[in-house]
């Protein structure tokens, strides 16, 4: 992508822990036969939400982008963000983002786009979620991340990382890039991976990345399938600071093309957990 309740139960739900050290392997393997990788892995959870907690998502963690953005969120977008139990709830342990086809403030859907900015910013570890995508033409689910300067050092100079992107109407692919001065865009750094004799929209998986000083590794479920590292970048490596999480389900924009008469709506995306780690 570019550019509530608040019990002791749900607090105990996002909680930030100190479970270990950080347990640090550098190997060396390949995505192609020609390709090597640094792989670390983080071990020390400092932040969870399990959606335990029916309702409105934690807003200790969480808040919405509400409306149409600029130029429908700088991608010709055609949906209305809001913060309506209709397009994004807790419901049984499950993080429900739901487009809608309707009429709204002069936009023909509705989805929800939630941000951690302001309450939730990291350097480096890895961040997961266990995720069931949506279908259809014109479906947009993406979870990422924004440089936490963005106010100050517009994009896309603050740098993006799509932990995964997706278009319904290729169920069995997702997407893992980053966006920085130089290389945004239709000219991001980005590679595809091809789920195997399965499809994203029928159950759910884990997609992460794992991002250090010299790298961002590319993950679904225990699947490594990128690397990027400065040289792979054809401009300034903008990923050594502090970033913070967004997950939206986006209608229609230039990435996915509007939905066809063949989309089904309602749409939802289910979010099972959000897990960080460094």
């Amino acid at each position: 992508m570019m550019m509530s309740k608040n019990t002791p139960d749900r607090l105990r739900s996002l909680r930030y822990l100190s479970i270990g050290l950080i347990l640090i392997i550098s190997v060396l393997t390949g995505c192609n036969s020609d390709d090597t990788q640094t792989v670390v892995t983080y071990k020390n959870l400092v932040l969870q939400d399990e959606f335990d907690v029916d309702g409105a998502p934690d807003p200790s963690l969480w808040s919405y982008e509400i409306g149409t953005g600029n130029n429908g969120w700088g991608n010709n977008e055609l949906q209305y963000y809001t913060d309506r139990t209709e397009n994004v709830e807790v419901q049984n342990g499950m993080l429900l983002i739901t487009a809608q086809k309707e009429s709204f403030e002069g936009s023909g859907y509705t989805s929800a786009r939630l941000i951690t900015k302001g309450k939730f910013e990291q350097t480096y570890g890895r961040f997961e979620a266990r995720m069931r995508l949506p279908y259809g033409q014109g479906m947009w689910p993406a979870f990422w991340m924004l440089g936490a300067d963005i106010d100050t050092n517009p994009w896309p100079g603050a740098g993006e990382i799509d932990i995964m992107e997706y278009r319904g109407q290729a169920p069995t692919i997702v997407l893992g890039s980053v966006h920085g001065p130089g290389y945004s865009a239709g000219n991001a750094i980005t590679k595809s991976y091809d789920l195997q004799n399965d499809r994203f929209d029928t159950g759910f998986h884990i997609f992460g990345i794992e991002w250090g000083p010299k790298f961002v590794n590319f993950y679904v479920d225990d699947v490594l399938y990128n690397q990027i590292t400065p040289d792979d970048v054809p401009g300034e490596w903008v990923f050594n600071k502090p970033f913070y999480i967004l997950i939206n389900l986006a209608v229609g924009g230039s990435f996915v093309g509007p939905p066809n008469s063949e989309t089904v709506f309602p749409q939802t995306m289910l979010v099972d957990y959000v897990r960080i780690y460094q």
